[in-house]
Formats: C-alpha cells, structure tokens, sequence
C-alpha cells in the first residue's frame, strides 16, 4: 500500500481542517513547498495535494504553489480542488501533476468525466467523499441523497479507475480510519480505491493493511505527519 502525505493549500499555505469545517483550520507551513520538500526526503513516493481555496470556488485558486511544489520534489503528486472545466484539469496537468482529483465535477458533469478519461486515463482519480454514508460535493460544503457505494459503481460503469474516499467524520481527527465504509466502498467496485482520513497513529495503517479490501491501494495521511506522530518512512513500514 501506498502512503498519501497529504499537502492542503489555503491562502498559500499549508494547512488541515478538522472534519472539512473551513473555520476549523490550522496552518503547519508557510510555505507548502516545505512540506513537500520534507515529505519527500523523508522517503514520500507520491504526494497529495488539495487547493482548499479552489474547492470552495470551483476553479484553482493556488496553481503556482503546485508548479513549485512538482518542481521541488522527485516522487510525483496528485492534486484536487475546484476542477470542474477542462481548461482547470488541463492547467493542473501543465503545472506539473502526475494525477487529477475531480470531485463534484465527476457526480454532476458527465461529459467532464468522459471528457478527462479520455484525454488523460489513469491519469484522473475521482474523490468520493462522504458524511453520514451519503455523497458530500462541493468543497464538502453540500451533502447530496446518493449513497456512496451506489455513486461508486455507477461511476466504474463510466470508466473510472481509481477512487479517493473521505469520511468527512473521522478526517483530521486521528482517530482511525472509517473501515466498514472504507470496505463497502471498495466491495462496490473492481477499481483502486485510496483511503482518507482518520489516521493518527501506526496501528491505523497497520489496520489498513491488515483489514483493508484488497483493492484498497493507499491511504493518505495529513495532521498525524504535521504532528510528527510518525514519520513517512515509519508509516510506509506500518502499511507493507
């Protein structure tokens, strides 16, 4: 399993929200380079980052923090927030990133989706995130009626390769990983699924690995690693 530094970017900086509650934020870096920078050297093989100011607005808002960001490190880095319009996704994939996160776009523009998958395949992730079971869109700001593993699979049936999964209750919280809605996910397509939130200590990626479906690829990992609860090398030994 792959482990996620997570890398969410608000105003320019590196931050967490707890529960996804804009009002709830603590800044860890300055400057999100140095975050990738440390995340990087202390072994990172692929990097998560969020514009947080773009999921809010829709369009990306830190785009030059991403350029800085894949230019500073060697292992390659997804990125999420706001891509709604090709001309978005395109600019993300031009200011260096390996990997899309499409999220609300995924659920409410079809076209947009059969549009990314084409062009980019493997390329684009779509996040599914969740809060009481059922889909949050929109900078998790909305909750729609769609339960999760049901928008999963209609999504595979388009074409959709890999998932990333948030349950809004446990992120930034660090007190382990949703597993039973993690593996009703996971159970609900053929596709890689990368698992968010929750994670606080080493037992949490110890039970990932040991509980996790087996299409469960990854799992990424933001205030536990800003608060030095582990290191990066430590929780990709907790994970294999």
């Amino acid at each position: 399993m792959i482990l996620y530094p997570a890398i969410d970017i608000r105003g320019g900086q590196a931050v967490r929200l707890l529960q996804g509650d804009y009002e709830r934020e603590t800044t860890y870096d300055a400057d999100p380079v140095d975050a990738a920078k440390r995340w990087s050297e202390e072994g990172a093989e692929f990097l998560h980052v969020v514009d947080l100011d773009g999921a809010k607005a829709g369009t990306p808002c830190n785009l030059e923090a991403v350029r800085r960001i894949a230019a500073a490190v060697d292992c390659p880095v997804q990125v999420g927030g706001g891509l709604r319009e090709p001309a978005s996704i395109a600019a993300v994939f031009e200011a260096g990133a390996e990997r899309v996160v499409i999220g609300t776009a995924a659920l409410r523009d079809p076209q947009l989706l059969e549009a990314a998958i084409s062009e980019y395949g493997d390329r684009v992730v779509v996040s599914v995130d969740t809060r009481g079971g059922k889909v949050s869109l929109s900078g998790w700001t909305e909750t729609s009626d769609a339960e999760a593993p049901a928008a999963v699979a209609e999504l595979t049936s388009r074409g959709v390769g890999r998932f990333l999964c948030t349950a809004i209750e446990v992120d930034g919280t660090m007190e382990g990983p949703a597993m039973r809605e993690l593996n009703q996910i996971a159970a609900a397509t053929s596709a890689q699924v990368i698992a968010s939130g929750g994670v606080g200590e080493l037992s949490h990626l110890e039970q990932l690995s040991r509980e996790a479906a087996p299409n469960i690829e990854g799992a990424i990992v933001g205030r536990a690693l800003y608060e030095k609860e582990f290191s990066v090398a430590e929780g990709i030994a907790a994970l294999s």
